[in-house]
């Protein structure tokens, strides 16, 4: 990965775990966990509880159709990464309802929520009532929404810090202890989540979400991690990254990296930085989905 401190910066807890299950399975530790179980407090926390319970959690839409949505979102952020990973969890998660190569196996409901989901993705100002499929219902809508948020961040993350693919056994194996645990690790990796934000489950687990990335205590202050979210104008030499994670996060290069880095912020900066943008970018999206919902 384009920081080495996803790759060698992790609590001690952390470097045994990912010891033993490289031990165990003979494949390299997927950049995912990696990524997320590096100071978990600030990111991977919140998001695995948000991805646990709307990947795996009950829903109107099957694991297999979530899979697809992820799948889906990934094409649209062109990472590579997370396609090859996706496709393969819906091949796994799929009970014969969806094929990840065929979009035309995708019941009517999920090819209308792909259409939204695409608009608020790609043009989430130009989203409007008109986009909500009528024949769906509020909750499932939710669902789809709050699954579409959890990779458009993870996409955005997975293609500026460079995740790569080592394997094809790398690959079956991953997304098989994925699946098998539904998208949770053992809470002494990741030490819990504050869970002072109130409301019903989609506005708790974004709640716990948002108050981590841009409320707690960083190299970076709040101002900062607000900015590369919202894209204020900023004097910071972060700024053009922030942008590109946001908008174009595919176009992200190592040479990206190192300007930073010659620029003197440290790897810490830059991963809060791009946790920032990346979840300010998949803020957007969701909140141009939530106002073009109906009210009950």
């Amino acid at each position: 990965m384009r920081l080495d401190v996803l790759d060698h910066e992790h609590r001690l807890r952390v470097r045994l775990f990912f010891s033993f299950a490289e031990l165990t399975s003979r494949v390299p530790m997927s950049d995912v966990p990696k990524t997320l179980l590096y100071r978990p407090e600030f990111l991977g926390a919140p998001l695995l509880d948000l991805s646990a319970e709307m990947m795996r959690g009950p829903s109107f839409w099957t694991a297999g159709e979530r899979e697809y949505i992820a799948m889906s979102t990934a094409k649209l952020l062109q990472c590579p990464f997370c396609i090859d990973s996706h496709t393969e969890m819906t091949r796994i998660a799929s009970e014969g309802e969806i094929d990840a190569a065929d979009p035309s196996s995708a019941r009517p409901e999920l090819a209308a929520i792909l259409a939204l989901l695409e608009k608020i993705t790609t043009a989430p100002d130009d989203v409007s009532a008109l986009d909500v499929p009528a024949g769906v219902s509020r909750e499932a809508v939710l669902d789809a929404l709050h699954v579409n948020l959890i990779w458009n961040i993870v996409n955005r993350l997975a293609n500026a810090f460079g995740f790569q693919l080592h394997s094809q056994e790398q690959l079956v194996k991953g997304t098989q202890s994925l699946h098998r645990f539904g998208y949770r690790f053992p809470g002494f990796l990741t030490g819990g989540t504050n869970t002072a934000a109130t409301g019903e489950r989609h506005e708790r687990l974004v709640g716990n979400l948002r108050t981590a990335v841009f409320d707690s205590p960083c190299k970076t202050g709040p101002a900062a991690r607000r900015a590369a979210a919202s894209g204020d104008p900023v004097d910071a030499p972060w700024a053009s990254y922030a942008e590109k994670v946001r908008d174009s996060s595919y176009r992200v290069t190592d040479t990206d990296i190192a300007d930073l880095k010659a620029a003197g912020l440290s790897e810490d900066e830059i991963f809060e930085i791009t946790v920032a943008a990346a979840v300010g970018a998949a803020l957007r999206s969701l909140y141009a989905g939530l106002r073009a919902l109906p009210e009950r």
